[in-house]
């Protein structure tokens, strides 16, 4: 049996995608209590970023009710790669686009972006199913969600694997 290689640094890394990139943008204030002990926004509050991001967009758009749409989406995966720091108090763009649409599933990637840089600090990633809000059971994307989630793609490659 062959072993395959693990990627070192020089294979692992990409290049940071640009603002372009990425057909929504969502300004986002960083807090003083985003800074870990080391001066930077700590790992976590990237994902609160993607979160408030993508959701924002969904209530903005009108095909999310948080308290009572009978849709929901529920993360089954997540990801980030982190190319530069974000320190309170810069403040964010998250750039929002969706790389796939299946029936009950969505890919969403996210660039955040500081200041006014055009690379982005840190790309993410996270999968929705979509569910019955009582049963939690996957359920075919709704037609206005999709229609909306449509106009969200962007021809430029998927930026994590």
């Amino acid at each position: 049996m062959r072993e395959t290689p693990a990627p070192n640094a020089a294979t692992s890394l990409r290049a940071a995608t640009n603002r372009a990139s990425y057909p929504r943008h969502v300004p986002i204030g960083t807090r003083w209590a985003d800074n870990d002990v080391y001066g930077h926004v700590n790992n976590v509050v990237y994902y609160a970023f993607f979160d408030t991001a993508v959701n924002g967009l969904l209530v903005e758009a009108g095909v999310l009710d948080i308290a009572r749409s009978p849709v929901i989406g529920l993360v089954v995966e997540t990801g980030c790669r982190y190319h530069a720091p974000i320190a309170f108090p810069d403040v964010v763009t998250a750039g929002v686009r969706v790389a796939r649409i299946g029936r009950s599933s969505v890919r969403y990637e996210i660039g955040l972006f500081r200041g006014d840089a055009d690379e982005a600090a840190a790309e993410g990633f996270f999968v929705h199913v979509y569910v019955d809000r009582a049963t939690r059971r996957p359920v075919a994307l709704p037609e206005p969600l999709r229609t909306i989630l449509q106009g969200w793609t962007s021809a430029a490659e998927p930026s994590l694997p």
